[in-house]
């Protein structure tokens, strides 16, 4: 940070993109030697389309089309058998969401939401976690 500070240039590589996030000015993200994106951390999330992730779990199974038409959801995943929804407004889609499980009696295992990242953006282009491999 302190050579960033005294505008130096600094190539950092990493596996982790939340150091990625919080320490460059502008990241390129290669899989398996291929540059699958390059810019700064804000456009690279911007990428997404929407802001937050919400993921979540159930027992029963989903139609990943139905979930698509939920007003807000700017994108559908499957991540290690969890649905992950890239949305606009989190707390406008939760609600939207909650109901149209409950409307299909789909009981929610597990839950959670966070402001979009430089993972999420890996993952969406890779489909995978770097703890994959």
């Amino acid at each position: 940070l302190d050579l960033r500070r005294r505008g130096r240039t600094v190539l950092l590589t990493t596996h982790y993109m939340e150091e990625a996030q919080r320490l460059c000015d502008r990241v390129a993200i290669i899989d398996q030697g291929k540059l699958m994106a390059l810019g700064t951390p804000a456009e690279l999330i911007a990428s997404l389309g929407a802001e937050h992730i919400v993921e979540f779990r159930t027992a029963q199974a989903l139609d990943d089309g139905r979930l698509g038409e939920i007003e807000g959801v700017r994108r559908v995943a499957r991540d290690d058998g969890a649905v992950r929804l890239t949305v606009d407004d989190v707390h406008r889609v939760l609600r939207r969401l909650l109901r149209r499980l409950e409307e299909n009696a789909i009981e929610i295992e597990d839950l959670t939401t966070h402001h979009a990242t430089l993972e999420d953006v890996f993952v969406s282009l890779t489909g995978r976690h770097l703890r994959d491999g």
